[in-house]
């Protein structure tokens, strides 16, 4: 038999003939590849799992929020199928890492995988060979994982909506929207929280599943690393942003990166699912700080960590700041009316005291059926015009654009203060402090397989105008 061959550094070894070679099994040493992933089979991460000592605060690793959504799914909130998720520290530890490799006839992984109790992830190099890395229990670790599977090791649901072009992807609730064929893999990806001080949060593309393993098929891009170790890329990809400085004090986008099975960082390649992998990022990690964006083709997620979290605006705090705007007493300046803004619970019903706004000059009414431009949109019959059709000609400065009701943002995780809500963004109307509408409108989110284009972080609704947003032009009570 021929002496082993190795594989060169960065090779693809997709379909590789030359994998046949390697010894059958190698014990991994400790410090390979950063990569400690761990399923959490059987258990939750709803908040109040994550207390142990009664007499002491939980520990909170961060928290995740799905664009798209203003404070709650479509169909509320239930269970794993949520809008936002808190992490928490667990009793008990459920993290794994890296522990043997092993060389295997692909014909025979099947055999190999059926030990349940161990995880594992397995590369298939050809119709021939793959290679089987094994997992061990690691105490200093907890797992959080993240895909559209409502499987019981899935720790938050995720799925794409059928929602219209220009909006980004999210989440659905019980029986809500979901698209017939959703790019969002059934175990997307993993979080691995450390148990101990400073708690820092990693990223992985993949997810354990039920048989607690992770598959790459021959397909896969997939390589050996100069460690010796596996690594790969998942179907549609892991994309991961962290702001260029700090998220709340100097809001700036990074660059978009794709994240490893094993934790490594790669440029991204020329389209989302290519099998030809991006560059590596040598400089660059995959640990989660406040701000990092991260998006699963179809949905994108918002880690925000509790010092971060501090900074922003409670239930309660959108609550008053709705009352004093309301206390204020806008009034239109055409009717004359008093506008008030609806309470938070109450959803894409629009009110009829509630404030409309031409998004081209920010100018604040009521809602009126007249001012439309014969050429850009008439009324429907009776006068009247579905909301936010057509195009509507200011009253007070003559500017033509869309006219839509105006919304508060409703869910704080997205704000970066908790300024007053004097901007809206355009054209959907959401309204939130001007730190956080010039924030999200200077950062581009996936859409599609190759597209980036800034959205409302509410809504998803694509940006538009020079800067995406407006400043609100109020009219005060006359008396």
């Amino acid at each position: 038999m021929s002496e082993p061959q190795l594989w060169p550094v960065g090779m693809v070894l997709e379909g590789s003939s030359e994998a046949l070679c390697p010894p059958p099994s190698l014990e991994l040493r400790p410090s390979c590849n950063k990569s400690q992933p761990s399923p959490p089979l059987g258990s939750s991460s709803q908040p109040h799992d994550g207390v142990f000592p009664e007499d002491k605060e939980p520990v909170k690793y961060g928290e995740l929020v799905v664009l798209g959504h203003n404070g709650s799914l479509a169909n509320g909130d239930k269970g794993r199928r949520r809008s936002r998720l808190a992490l928490y520290k667990r009793p008990k530890a459920n993290g794994v890492k890296p522990d043997v490799i092993h060389n295997v006839s692909t014909p025979l992984v099947s055999k190999a995988l059926s030990n349940k109790s161990q995880h594992s992830i397995s590369y298939t190099l050809s119709r021939s060979h793959s290679v089987i890395v094994e997992y061990t229990h690691d105490t200093n670790t907890d797992m959080f994982q993240i895909g559209r599977s409502t499987e019981s090791m899935i720790d938050f649901v995720v799925t794409d909506t059928a929602g219209s072009s220009g909006q980004v992807g999210g989440a659905v609730g019980e029986g809500g929207g979901q698209s017939v064929q959703s790019t969002i893999s059934r175990y997307a990806c993993r979080i691995m929280c450390e148990r101990s001080a400073p708690y820092t949060a990693r990223i992985y593309a993949a997810g354990f599943d039920s048989s607690k393993n992770i598959f790459l098929g021959e397909r896969a891009a997939k390589w050996r690393t100069s460690d010796g170790l596996m690594d790969g890329l998942t179907t549609n990809g892991v994309l991961v942003m962290h702001p260029a400085g700090e998220f709340v004090s100097e809001p700036a986008p990074g660059v978009w990166r794709e994240i490893s099975v094993c934790g490594n960082v790669f440029a991204l390649r020329e389209t989302r699912s290519a099998q030809q992998r991006g560059k590596l990022v040598e400089n660059e990690s995959n640990t989660l700080q406040d701000g990092s964006l991260i998006d699963l083709c179809g949905a994108t997620l918002l880690w925000r960590t509790p010092p971060g979290l501090r900074h922003t605006p409670t239930l309660k705090q959108l609550e008053c700041l709705r009352q004093e705007l309301n206390a204020a007493r806008p009034q239109c300046p055409v009717g004359f009316n008093t506008l008030a803004f609806p309470s938070l619970a109450q959803r894409e019903i629009v009110d009829k005291k509630q404030p409309w706004v031409y998004v081209n000059c920010g100018h604040v009414h009521g809602y009126h059926n007249w001012g439309y431009r014969k050429e850009k949109g008439p009324p429907g019959p009776g006068g009247t015009a579905p909301a936010g059709t057509g195009e509507r000609e200011c009253p007070m400065c003559r500017r033509v654009g869309p006219y839509v009701p105006l919304w508060l943002g409703c869910e704080g995780g997205l704000y970066l203060d908790a300024g007053p809500p004097t901007h809206a963004f355009c054209p959907c109307g959401h309204v939130c402090s001007e730190k956080t509408v010039a924030g999200w409108s200077q950062i581009p989110l996936p859409h599609g397989t190759h597209a980036f284009h800034a959205a409302c972080p509410f809504c998803g609704t694509w940006l538009t105008g020079e800067q995406g947003h407006i400043k609100l032009i109020f009219q005060g009570p006359v008396d």
